[in-house]
């Protein structure tokens, strides 16, 4: 348990660490919490490599080494400016400045490394806090030296089986890349609480984590708590396909804040889904009990009506906020 701190400012500081329970994650984030969250998480999957062009190169050379093709290159330079355009956008009526930084995760692969160079050289230096490699957000093993030939009768068994639980011989699961994705997200919050990404109070923190598809996309599911009938139908990044993670007004972030209901439709989100980021993009911290989205719906489809209702609908609670927001 955090210490209360004592000095001149300890009635203030001593208000922000008890703030502080309350910016678990997914929760609203308080103003005048000592916490300072970062803006964006913005994830990448790399650009084309040599594996996406040809499936046997992965039957010579290891998975981790596999390097991008020229036109992955191509693609990260322009997602590198891509992301510099998202990250230094002000709205001088919301009061945003340009004091804007970047922090980088990066998987540890070949492919991975070489993106976040090329997407690197977009960013002035001094626009850069730093850049730490992250085993964590690898890509999902398929095991050693791959057969083409196997490979493909290996996930074939693995659509008929489903994505999220299929472990490949000698491999993972995406479950598996759930529970690492899982610790990642413990650190990552360690980060946050100790301000080893942050600058001064006057600057806004982007985060861009550049892993790949499968790993990005649980990345998403662990942390807007979808589930796994969810997840099976998730659409991949494109290659240097970037999603950005924004917080909203109400301290929550959403994919809503900067993308479109129709990308997110494109992107395999569900109504409900939609409605969540929907929710989350304007929520107020006061709201969460009562109005936010818990997928009651995808648990449970017949409710015992013969208590008295409270008058409020408050029984049908979820199913009423979600059509509200999808009105």
């Amino acid at each position: 348990m955090s210490s209360i701190p004592t000095g001149p400012n300890s009635d203030h500081l001593a208000g922000a660490v008890k703030e502080c329970v309350f910016c678990e994650m997914t929760r609203q984030h308080h103003p005048q919490c000592a916490r300072r969250l970062p803006k964006r998480i913005i994830l990448v999957r790399h650009g084309e490599s040599q594996g996406n062009l040809d499936m046997s190169a992965y039957s010579t050379t290891p998975d981790y080494r596999i390097p991008l093709t020229p036109l992955g290159v191509d693609q990260a330079r322009a997602a590198g400016r891509g992301i510099v355009d998202v990250v230094s956008d002000s709205d001088p009526a919301a009061g945003n400045g340009p004091n804007w930084k970047v922090y980088f995760y990066v998987s540890p692969y070949e492919r991975t490394r070489a993106t976040l160079r090329e997407i690197g050289a977009a960013f002035p230096r001094g626009r850069v806090i730093g850049a730490r490699e992250e085993c964590r957000v690898r890509e999902q093993d398929f095991g050693n030296f791959q057969v083409e030939e196997r490979m493909r009768a290996v996930k074939e068994t693995r659509e008929r089986f489903g994505r999220f639980f299929f472990r490949f011989p000698e491999g993972e699961s995406a479950a598996d890349v759930f529970d690492r994705v899982a610790s990642f997200l413990e650190s990552l919050w360690r980060d946050i609480d100790m301000g080893r990404l942050e600058q001064d109070a006057s600057c806004e923190t982007n985060l861009v984590i550049v892993s790949h598809g499968l790993t990005s996309r649980v990345f998403l599911m662990k942390w807007f708590k979808w589930t796994v009938d969810q997840f099976e139908h998730l659409n991949n990044f494109d290659n240097c396909e970037f999603r950005v993670m924004q917080l909203g007004p109400g301290g929550e972030y959403s994919l809503l804040v900067h993308h479109t209901k129709e990308e997110l439709q494109r992107w395999g989100l569900s109504p409900e889904m939609i409605a969540d980021q929907q929710w989350r993009a304007s929520a107020n911290r006061r709201s969460w009990a009562d109005e936010c989205s818990s997928f009651l719906p995808t648990f449970f489809d017949h409710w015992n009506d013969d208590d008295e209702d409270d008058g409020d609908g408050a029984k049908e609670n979820g199913k009423i906020n979600n059509n509200k927001l999808l009105e």
